[in-house]
């Protein structure tokens, strides 16, 4: 018997994550029967939409396993993660280690590697739209200052490694692509993901290029971060580098020392 409003509430959240709580059913007004049909309607509402949330956040893992499969997916992975937060496109941290753990259902070992470039997408997507370096503001700077500045990557900003193709996997996802095939001995990929202006992108990157930018975003001042990157690519150059972030558009405007 549900004896507060706390154990109906608890009750009816049970009911939504899947379980069925006879209790709950007593305690609404009305035939049963009815009660049950109701509870059920909460019930799939509440599945779909998260389900569809979730293929909005993994497009490229939803494209890969088919509709069908990523349904399925999805369902299994509601029924074991809490909805936390009310704005469901932050919901799916995890979704890359629930995937992992299913892989030998599906065969498909880059899967979950597939999945952390959606999500970094998604994190991206969402993240404030920064202000971002430019020559003009490099100009205005002492240039002897430039190897004892760090520059911090703009919100949202990630750097997703993987040892399979996942930036062909996810061009041969897209719609409408000529891609049909990826070949997948030509891993691994190194991406930085990024916000532009109206949505959120990724660019590949050499070894050094992917080392420059790990240890920028902890912190590491510009002349240690191409050391690091040096012995990480022996043909590494700082200036070419330096523009192509610039480029980009993937450095913070305030630098420190």
């Amino acid at each position: 018997m549900l004896r507060s409003l706390r154990d109906t509430q608890a009750a009816f959240a049970a009911h939504l994550a899947g379980h069925d709580r006879l209790d709950l059913v007593a305690a609404i007004a009305g035939d049963p029967r009815t009660a049950l049909q109701r509870l059920q309607l909460h019930r799939h509402h509440v599945a779909s939409s998260i389900g569809a949330a979730l293929a909005a956040t993994f497009p490229t893992v939803a494209a890969v396993v088919g509709q069908e499969c990523f349904g399925l997916l999805a369902r299994d992975f509601t029924a074991c993660t809490s909805l936390a937060d009310p704005v469901l496109s932050r919901y799916g941290e995890h979704f890359h280690r629930f995937v992992a753990a299913k892989q030998d259902m599906h065969g498909l070992s880059y899967l979950a590697d597939v999945a952390r470039l959606d999500w970094a997408l998604n994190v991206a997507f969402h993240a404030p739209n920064e202000p971002r370096l430019s020559d003009a503001d490099l100009a205005t700077w002492p240039q002897e200052y430039l190897p004892k500045l760090s520059f911090r990557l703009p919100a949202g900003s990630s750097l997703v490694e993987s040892a399979w193709p996942i930036d062909l996997i996810w061009q041969a996802s897209q719609p409408g692509t000529p891609v049909d095939r990826v070949d997948l001995a030509a891993g691994p990929a190194r991406l930085v993901v990024f916000r532009r202006c109206e949505d959120a992108a990724f660019a590949v990157l050499a070894p050094g290029e992917a080392v420059f930018i790990k240890c920028l975003s902890r912190g590491n001042p510009l002349a240690t971060a191409a050391q690091h990157a040096a012995q990480a690519q022996s043909d590494f150059d700082l200036a070419t580098t330096f523009g192509r972030m610039l480029g980009l558009r993937l450095l913070g405007p305030n630098a420190t020392t």
